[in-house]
């Protein structure tokens, strides 16, 4: 998983509440397990105006004009911003696999369900919680302003806008942690391979007929 530390990147506002994860990543895209590839179909039914269908090139489909992550001015974006109870519905992890891979790093909204907010963090995407006061003005600026950028530092803790406000947020220390240094399930568990090789080895050696 790639390390999370500060992200400065182009935000984009969707300014819709209760997304569930089939809006996000459609269920006939299941089929594949990869964690890969799923960019290209990440809103895919208001991204485009046919359905598509896994293996699809989507390069000619015909786009939604009106959605706005087929917008020229937030082409690129690694910042999105959202509403409440984004990612309700399924527990696919799908649904971060599919947004990590167009490009999006960063979640910012009042409020993720709870699956798909763990899912995040175990997939290299940082979901930040914040006021509706301030997710407001976040839509308002960005939607107001061409070429609007965040700054996210996970170490600090804050989200800066362009006239320099830094917001604080929380983080769970652990969820943080595994962040920083791209640590995810697979990833933590290497980090004891030698105390793991030894316990086999031992394994092995009292009970050889375990591995006849």
């Amino acid at each position: 998983m790639k390390p999370f530390t500060t992200l400065d990147a182009l935000a984009m506002p969707l300014d819709r509440a209760n997304v569930d994860t089939d809006a996000i990543i459609p269920k006939q895209f299941l089929k594949s397990i990869k964690r890969s590839g799923f960019g290209p179909n990440l809103f895919d039914e208001w991204r485009y105006l046919d359905r598509g269908e896994p293996g699809q090139d989507c390069s000619d489909r015909p786009k939604n004009p009106d959605f706005v992550l087929n917008r020229a001015r937030y082409q690129g974006a690694q910042i999105l911003l959202t509403r409440d109870n984004f990612g309700c519905g399924s527990s696919r992890e799908h649904a971060p696999w599919a947004l990590e891979d167009y490009g999006f790093r960063a979640l910012i909204g009042t409020s993720f369900a709870d699956i798909f907010f763990n899912n995040c963090f175990k997939n290299g995407v940082l979901p930040i919680v914040l006021p509706a006061a301030q997710v407001d003005e976040l839509f308002r600026q960005c939607e107001a302003t061409d070429g609007y950028r965040l700054v996210v530092d996970l170490a600090a803790q804050t989200v800066t806008r362009p006239d320099g406000t830094a917001i604080k947020f929380d983080v769970d220390p652990f969820r943080k942690e595994c962040l920083l240094n791209g640590w995810d399930d697979i990833g933590l568990t290497l980090r004891h391979a030698e105390k793991i090789r030894a316990f086999e080895e031992k394994r092995r050696a009292e009970h050889p007929y375990y591995f006849a």
